[in-house]
């Protein structure tokens, strides 16, 4: 790798949540094709075995493990677990997340869905950090990209939860990046507005058009155009931007 080859993982170790589809997905293919050692995380074990199944088949590099964002237990386990195979981590591009309840007021949101929705999308976005970042810290060196939603910044009506949850990835990602920033790590957000994902299948039909409407490039997003900004917040390259959004919002979000 030449010095200006700052794309490049090669000879680094990425983990990637949520890899079993979606935006998670096409992220983990991505930066397996740029050279990294990929990792890759989530509940559903028939697409992770997709996803590394996909990678190796293309010639890169890629292992699995399930793992339960939403159980503090599960993700110090599971990355302790590959601090011990690996040594070192080099990068996290955090994707894994649910919608929650769509398409209803908020008190008419039932407790537990709405909590559920924060523990999967909030606390564990604030657990992977906990966990990851003393070692990035000894080691100097660290990528972290934690996936945020343009419902962050605007708020989606009948999307409470979801929003509350996506707003505070963004808060504590501006906080986090200040505390890090003299140790060679870095940590960003990054914000799509809809993207084609099967997360999408679960949102009611008047909220998804009603998040289209608001997008004047006129489309859905796709998986690889997020994919593209995620692997450059979790490179070399990203070596002077933290504690940023950013938007992939087909033009909804220009703040």
């Amino acid at each position: 790798m030449t010095k200006e080859d700052l794309t490049s993982f090669e000879g680094q170790v990425v983990l990637v949540t949520g890899a079993a589809s979606g935006i998670g997905k096409a992220a983990a293919e991505l930066i397996a094709a740029r050279g990294a050692q990929i990792v890759c995380l989530d509940l559903n074990e028939a697409g992770l075995k997709s996803t590394v199944s996909e990678i190796t088949s293309a010639g890169g590099r890629a292992t699995y493990k399930i793992l339960d964002v939403s159980s503090q237990t599960a993700v110090k386990k599971v990355v302790g677990e590959i601090l011990a195979e690996h040594g070192q981590i080099h990068a996290l591009a955090n994707s894994a997340g649910i919608s929650g309840p769509t398409g209803k007021p908020v008190e008419e949101i039932e407790w537990a869905a709405f909590q559920k929705t924060i523990e999967i999308n909030l606390y564990g976005t604030v657990w992977l950090t906990q966990e990851l970042m003393p070692s990035m810290k000894a080691n100097n060196y660290g990528r972290i990209v934690h996936l945020a939603s343009i419902a962050g910044k605007e708020g989606n009506p009948g999307m409470a939860a979801y929003n509350a949850s996506k707003a505070g990835v963004i808060g504590f990602v501006k906080g986090v990046a200040k505390e890090c920033a003299t140790f060679g790590v870095t940590i960003n957000a990054v914000a799509p507005a809809v993207i084609r994902t099967p997360i999408n299948e679960t949102v009611a039909e008047d909220v998804q058009k009603y998040m289209v409407s608001k997008i004047p490039v006129g489309r859905l997003g796709e998986p690889f155009e997020v994919a593209e900004i995620i692997a450059f917040a979790a490179s070399k390259a990203c070596s002077f931007t933290t504690g940023f959004t950013f938007d992939v919002s087909g033009g909804r979000a220009t703040y």
